[in-house]
């Protein structure tokens, strides 16, 4: 069994030029339209509840946060570490209705640009699965990933759809996984697969 046994904040960036510098492809960027649940599935997923702020004002981080994760393999006992990147909420209807609006094209530079991320983690409502600007978010992330960089696709929220459109849900999007941060749900089979991405044994066909 894989876990997430510490995690810390390492640094924040207002943009590409102030992210880490290193040559190690281990980072893994989580994105999602403000209020979806980002922060609470940071929080659960690494076991610390205060690492990402839960905003109480949707849309109001700017900044890129750099967490430092450490990860466990029961079995063996190792250890593996990455970063996980916390991006600003994107599409905050209020300020943008496009991902490439002005202050957001720090962000787009950043996906585009910055090659030391393995991982892509888009998180979807899973009530709003439709929404013109997560299907612009998914199109940009194919647009611009190279082969050596994975997308996840992860519904959150998922106590709040009752079993037949939970199903409805997963037949419409095969390929996503489902979570719920209150109900703790789902969440060891994404540490597991993002351990697997960045390790470079994630099999596609999971």
């Amino acid at each position: 069994m894989i876990e997430i046994v510490d995690a810390k904040f390492l640094t924040s960036a207002a943009n590409i030029g102030g992210a880490p510098d290193t040559d190690v492809q281990d980072e893994v960027v989580f994105m999602a339209r403000s209020n979806v649940g980002k922060s609470s599935l940071l929080n659960v997923l690494t076991n610390h509840k205060g690492l990402a702020k839960v905003s109480s004002t949707p849309g109001k981080t700017r900044l890129i946060n750099y967490f430092e994760v450490t990860f466990i393999d029961r079995e063996n006992a190792q250890k593996s570490f990455a970063k996980f990147v916390d991006l600003p909420g994107f599409g905050y209807a209020k300020v943008s209705k496009s991902i490439k609006s002005d202050w957001e094209k720090n962000l787009t530079d950043f996906i585009a640009q910055r090659k030391q991320i393995k991982l892509f983690v888009h998180l979807v409502d899973c009530r709003h699965p439709f929404l013109e600007i997560d299907k612009s978010v998914s199109d940009f992330l194919l647009q611009h990933a190279d082969e050596s960089q994975h997308i996840l696709q992860i519904f959150t929220k998922i106590d709040k759809l009752n079993q037949k459109e939970q199903t409805a849900l997963k037949k419409e999007f095969p390929d996503a996984l489902m979570v719920s941060s209150s109900k703790k749900k789902g969440l060891q089979k994404i540490v597991t697969i993002i351990h697997d991405v960045l390790k470079g044994t994630f099999d596609e066909q999971h």
